[in-house]
């Protein structure tokens, strides 16, 4: 009876632990999303309303009459789509080769890939707008793309995450006369769904919030991505806490549809990897 009064504690205290963690999460979300229905008024209020007091879509027009906002969200979408579905391709087959296959210098190479980890994004910053002048990128969606397809971190996760792939089948499929990339294309990905959905979800993010590159390759409006629009667009209107919360609500949805939609294969990724 004391045992189980006890696990009743800790499971409560651990419920409880989850509770305020989650409302430390979302508490910001929520006041985001409400905020974006109130007046600057009512938002600069003290003591502050939580729920707004005349909820009105007015913020949300302002903000599409003041800026081209649907043409940001669309160089937004083609870049982020194009740059995940890019990435998870160029990540999975050289995790597949890195783990699967043995070839002469392969650890050194890998060694020397990790290695780029380590070198922050402002060292190869001026390299890269040098290369992408050389071949005429600037304001251009190839422009915007030429940092993302290629990602270290997917790499090594997907090389880690490829000791869950048993070598047997590799091995019957190739007995049974299938190529290297057939191999990759029928065995070895469906097999990944967990792991291509947690990285596709860090890819999408990383690629969406994305600013300092964007700032840099473009200079005309009609290529300009949601943050780099969006910070244009406080620049101009000054700091209105009202217009921002309502960009801002508009800009997170396509990140928490990716998200939800891959939920299920993002914990079963991260876990997964995590014990491998």
């Amino acid at each position: 009876m004391i045992r189980n009064t006890k696990t009743n504690i800790q499971a409560l205290l651990y419920y409880a632990i989850l509770v305020v963690g989650a409302v430390i999460s979302v508490g910001p979300f929520v006041w985001m999303v409400l905020g974006s229905f109130k007046p600057n008024v009512e938002i600069m209020r003290m003591p502050p309303t939580f729920w707004p007091q005349s909820p009105s879509l007015k913020n949300y027009i302002t903000v599409l009459e003041s800026i081209p906002f649907f043409r940001y969200y669309l160089n937004s979408l083609i870049t982020g789509i194009t740059v995940t579905l890019l990435a998870l391709f160029t990540s999975s087959i050289a995790g597949h080769i890195f783990h699967h296959y043995e070839f002469r210098g392969r650890d050194v190479i890998f060694a020397a890939i990790l290695s780029t980890m380590m070198i922050p994004f402002q060292v190869i910053m001026i390299p890269l707008y040098k290369v992408a002048i050389d071949l005429h990128l600037p304001n251009t969606y190839a422009g915007l793309m030429l940092w993302g397809p290629v990602s270290t971190f997917g790499i090594f996760m997907m090389k880690q995450f490829m000791h869950s792939v048993p070598r047997d089948l590799i091995e019957a499929a190739r007995i049974d006369g299938a190529g290297h990339f057939r191999i990759y294309w029928q065995v070895v990905l469906p097999l990944i769904k967990p792991a291509l959905a947690s990285l596709g979800i860090f890819t999408f993010m990383n690629n969406w919030d994305s600013f300092m590159w964007p700032l840099i390759i473009v200079s005309k409006t009609e290529m300009r991505t949601l943050p780099l629009g969006l910070a244009m667009f406080i620049h101009q209107r000054g700091v209105r806490n009202d217009l921002i919360m309502a960009a801002a609500t508009m800009a997170v949805i396509p990140v928490f549809i990716v998200f939800l939609s891959a939920q299920r294969y993002f914990v079963e990724g991260i876990t997964l990897t995590g014990i491998k």
